[in-house]
């Protein structure tokens, strides 16, 4: 398989006749004159690399940054184009909406309250040993903090679990987007065999055996029965109430310059411009809610994960996932729907490369129209380290500060799913 981190070479005739070893073992080098990126190739393949711009001196990063603090005190509105693609239908950075105000002991509180219960009572799988909060743990950033999660009697899965913080502003869910709603996201998982394995015949049955859900129902809900479609709704009011917002960005944004450090300043500044980030991390959750293939499909490989393909079956979905909101991401390892990075240097030294981009190494493949291709806005972007370590700063005050949850006391006379059976 032939793997290229970058755009393709512009032409043949500015690239150098003569290869000149690598810096690695068994690779050769080519240079593109024109563009200066540097081709290396070998017997598995080949990547690329655009040798990174030169560092400012600490006269020159002073100077930077007096413009960028002249510059970003004022509003959002008023600040330097980001630098986007042409056709991005890009939203400036922001505050997240304010939640709505919910009364303690209200209709709305009440089925909040029942839906946190519901998210996690491990009863509402078949084993009665996962429940939502097993691969959403509030303490991990509303994720799992695995490489891949589990499922049903431990399986791993094949990606790993999204953060769910600030989930109500996604307007699609799961990693393929296949979800469109919170309530529809619940049901999924609830029904999944490799998940939570559960049917709905039994999961209302035992709900109803319960005195104290059959009480905490008809609160929430007066009239409606126990029915699957009433659990997912209970769950994803809950989920629609984890809501951030209280990072150090956002009491920059709310006026107070002063709390961003000149490292995340220019992180900010370099984001929203060289670093191209805002093609699909824009918005207030810094996600566009759309599908991209990154070059992470594995096509034709043992870990092969062709995303929102595999839902829709639409060619241009082949090896498109969905963009992640950024915010909290530095709590939120490891990083990518696999769990490929361990830290948040290595991802942005796979985006600095341009991401992995797949080359047919056979004429099967090459007619092959399920063959991935790459977003065209990855590229080369020639950062260099001290660019990278502001990028990490301004990620940095994306992060929440933390908030202990907990989980809400089993009902009394609860039967056990043994019980259950």
């Amino acid at each position: 398989m032939m793997i290229v981190a970058c755009v393709a070479l512009a032409a043949g005739a500015h690239a150098q006749e003569a290869p000149t070893p690598g810096p690695r073992r068994g690779l050769q080098k080519t240079v593109d004159e024109k563009t200066r990126i540097e081709v290396f190739r070998g017997r598995s393949g080949s990547f690329t690399r655009l040798p990174p711009r030169a560092e400012r001196s600490p006269e020159e990063r002073g100077q930077h940054l007096a413009r960028l603090r002249a510059a970003y005190t004022r509003s959002p509105a008023e600040w330097p184009a980001p630098q986007v693609d042409p056709g991005v239908a890009w939203r400036e950075l922001g505050l997240l909406p304010t939640p709505p105000q919910v009364e303690r002991g209200s209709v709305e509180d009440t089925r909040i309250q029942l839906g946190k219960r519901l998210f996690f009572d491990p009863q509402l799988s078949s084993s009665g040993q996962i429940a939502c909060a097993s691969c959403h743990d509030p303490d991990l950033s509303w994720g799992d903090g695995r490489t891949v999660s589990f499922g049903h009697g431990r399986t791993p899965l094949k990606r790993n679990a999204p953060s769910l913080l600030n989930v109500g502003q996604a307007d699609r869910l799961f990693w393929d987007g296949r979800a469109r709603s919170l309530e529809q996201q619940v049901e999924l998982v609830m029904l999944n065999p490799n998940e939570m394995h559960a049917s709905e015949e039994e999961t209302v049955r035992r709900l109803r055996s319960v005195p104290g859900y059959v009480q905490a129902f008809a609160a929430a809900y007066p009239g409606r029965p126990i029915s699957l479609a009433t659990l997912a709704t209970a769950i994803a009011e809950f989920e629609r109430s984890l809501v951030g917002g209280r990072s150090r960005f956002d009491i920059f944004l709310k006026g107070r310059p002063e709390v961003l450090s000149d490292d995340a300043l220019v992180g900010l500044d370099l984001f929203r411009t060289d670093a191209r980030c805002m093609n699909c991390h824009h918005g207030p959750t810094l996600s566009d809610n759309r599908l991209h293939d990154v070059g992470l499909s594995y096509y034709g490989r043992k870990f092969q994960d062709l995303g929102a393909f595999e839902q829709t079956r639409r060619i241009e979905d082949v090896g498109r996932f969905k963009t992640p909101s950024l915010r909290n991401v530095t709590r939120s390892g490891p990083w990518m729907h696999n769990g490929l990075f361990t830290s948040l240097d290595g991802v942005l030294n796979m985006y600095n490369a341009g991401m992995p981009h797949l080359y047919p190494k056979n004429a099967e493949q090459l007619d092959d129209p399920f063959f991935p291709h790459k977003s065209k806005h990855l590229r080369p972007l020639g950062l260099n380290k001290q660019d990278k370590a502001d990028l990490i700063a301004f990620l940095e005050s994306l992060a929440e500060p933390p908030r202990r949850v907990r989980p809400p006391e089993p009902f009394p006379q609860a039967a056990s799913v043994a019980d259950q059976r």
